[in-house]
């Protein structure tokens, strides 16, 4: 498998009607979508994902108050990946309910982590995460049948999860979350990290490197400036912060993406 492009927490706010690729592409949506497929649209309010096949047009959009927040994977097919994928009860074309989408968010993360480093071995690593992502995909398949886990207080975790996600900047504390959900800090903690997979810090620091991310794609913003817009006070404690998570510097990660903006910004104009 080839990868041609990845993307992690992007956010849109236009609807995709009609677009297609010559490659596969893979949606891990991470807020309310509107999938339309067979000539219906279906609403999925939580986690979900879809695996266009080449050419496919793709019709998706978020909901009516929201745009979608998003993970995206366009990837080239040899005759082996085809039997390998045909193999799998993966439904092409179709969408997804996600039971349990972590495994498949923490290999996405890792396999961008490692193409912004100069690994000789990262195209193999790559084709490693992708294929992690397939099983887990097809276990989440698998998953529908079995009943969902309850958390408590899943509906509100959500929601703080998802205004996270949506305002990174906001300075927030488990004390006033605790309060807004009744509960100790050490119950929140808990039930977070079963809810997600994840803790509340690593979430706060994950939405804040993403729109790090962004601002580094899309502005000329000085380093300095992306981290203090990104509530960072140190700029040495987010560059330390941003190597850790994503394999390399801003400034590494701007002179990967850079090009790639340049040119679509040229085929807009």
């Amino acid at each position: 498998m080839k990868i041609i492009k990845i993307s992690t927490n992007e956010q849109r706010s236009l609807p995709v009607n009609g677009e297609s690729f010559p490659e596969c592409c893979l949606y891990v949506f991470r807020t309310p979508v509107i999938i339309s497929s067979g000539g219906t649209d279906k609403i999925f309010s939580g986690s979900s994902a879809i695996l266009y096949t080449e050419n496919r047009r793709q019709f998706f959009r978020g909901t009516v108050s929201k745009g979608l927040r998003y993970d995206m994977i366009r990837f080239r097919l040899s005759s082996g990946d085809r039997q390998y994928i045909g193999g799998l009860e993966i439904p092409l074309d179709t969408p997804i309910e996600l039971n349990n989408d972590y495994n498949i968010s923490v290999a996405v993360k890792n396999m961008e982590m490692h193409r912004n480093t100069e690994s000789k071995r990262k195209n193999e690593l790559s084709e490693l995460y992708m294929r992690i992502i397939l099983i887990c995909l097809e276990e989440n398949v698998h998953m529908k049948s079995l009943p969902k886990i309850k958390v408590p207080h899943y509906g509100q975790l959500k929601k703080i999860r998802n205004e996270i996600y949506e305002n990174p900047v906001k300075t927030r504390t488990v004390d006033e979350l605790c309060r807004r959900l009744a509960v100790s800090r050490t119950y929140f903690h808990r039930i977070y990290m079963e809810a997600f997979g994840v803790t509340f810090k690593q979430d706060i620091i994950e939405s804040r490197l993403a729109y790090a991310c962004r601002l580094l794609k899309e502005t000329k913003l000085s380093v300095g400036l992306v981290a203090e817009k990104c509530g960072y006070e140190s700029d040495s404690y987010f560059m330390r912060q941003f190597r850790k998570h994503r394999g390399c510097t801003p400034s590494e990660y701007r002179d990967s993406e850079y090009p790639e903006y340049i040119s679509s910004f040229q085929e807009d104009m």
